[in-house]
């Protein structure tokens, strides 16, 4: 099949069954996957112009609402936590917005510029496990029984608190504020919405159960990657005849409708299983990835 907008020929199966796949596995740990999506696309369907980024958003907006909706009916949204990541984070995708386009409008550097995000959130990810066995005498929340609720939750100018699985739990409202701002500017540029940078922030450094801060992290990338999808479609008047700015809503959507799917599966199954797999084989494949990048610009 052809996609117009896109420039790719694939066959119509294979993006739902990448997202589907994808988002299985990334969604349990309150990311929606697109950070994986978005090299893919890049790499093995060789959608390299500016369109790349909002497509990938479009694939957030479809798929992430399944996710969502389950978090929310087993009582695992932190709302005041979605709230700040929301406001930190609308006016940072914008912002990110016009970086892609003025800045990083061609593949190379903007391929060195993934290399550095995906480094990050993999070497993010490593230091959360090396972390948690040096805490391995530390209660687990991971794996518990359905039952596992948020409850009172709190926030204040200064901090942000809440209950789960019999404990309290706090972050400072400001940290998590100008965090989701600045993880709202790399996810303007990159196409991701966020949630694989503000995720294994809140469980690595702020010290937040994975199972309660996924919703959380899902409706914030949501609802970024709305405004982002928009400002994307806004402003490609502007760039006409110049490079593609607009999404393909079509490939967005094929690959959205297989995460549905998978978003759906992961975070039913989540409490059943054990994050450091997941971590584990998320953080082999992003180093791997940003390998390849760095080698392949610096080599040429």
């Amino acid at each position: 099949m052809h996609f117009a907008v896109s420039g790719v020929d694939c066959p119509i199966w294979l993006p739902p069954l990448v997202a589907f796949v994808v988002s299985f596995f990334t969604s349990m740990g309150g990311v929606s996957g697109a950070f994986l999506l978005l090299p893919f696309q890049m790499s093995f369907l060789g959608f390299t112009s500016p369109a790349v980024s909002p497509t990938n958003l479009v694939y957030n907006i479809v798929s992430i609402p399944s996710g969502v909706w389950r978090y929310l009916r087993e009582g695992r949204m932190v709302w005041p936590l979605t709230w700040v990541v929301i406001l930190g984070t609308l006016p940072g995708v914008v912002a990110g917005g016009f970086i892609r386009l003025a800045w990083l409008p061609d593949p190379g550097p903007f391929k060195v510029f993934v290399a550095c995000v995906l480094l990050y959130i993999g070497a993010r990810m490593f230091w959360d496990l090396a972390k948690g066995r040096r805490k391995a005498k530390e209660p687990l929340l991971e794996g518990q029984p359905a039952l596992c609720v948020v409850e009172h939750c709190r926030i204040t100018s200064r901090s942000l608190c809440f209950t789960y699985a019999g404990r309290e739990y706090a972050c400072s409202t400001p940290m998590i504020f100008f965090l989701s701002l600045a993880v709202g500017m790399v996810g303007g540029v990159y196409g991701i919405g966020g949630g694989s940078i503000v995720a294994p922030f809140f469980v690595a450094v702020c010290g937040l159960p994975v199972h309660a801060v996924a919703g959380a992290a899902l409706m914030g990338t949501f609802v970024t990657s709305v405004v982002g999808v928009a400002f994307y479609q806004a402003i490609a008047p502007l760039y006409s005849g110049q490079m593609a700015v607009a999404p393909d809503w079509l490939l967005g959507a094929l690959f959205g409708l297989g995460g549905l799917g998978g978003m759906y599966c992961g975070a039913r199954l989540q409490k059943r299983v054990k994050p450091i797999y997941i971590k584990v084989m998320l953080g082999l494949i992003l180093l791997g990835t940003a390998a390849k990048y760095l080698v392949g610009y610096f080599m040429n």
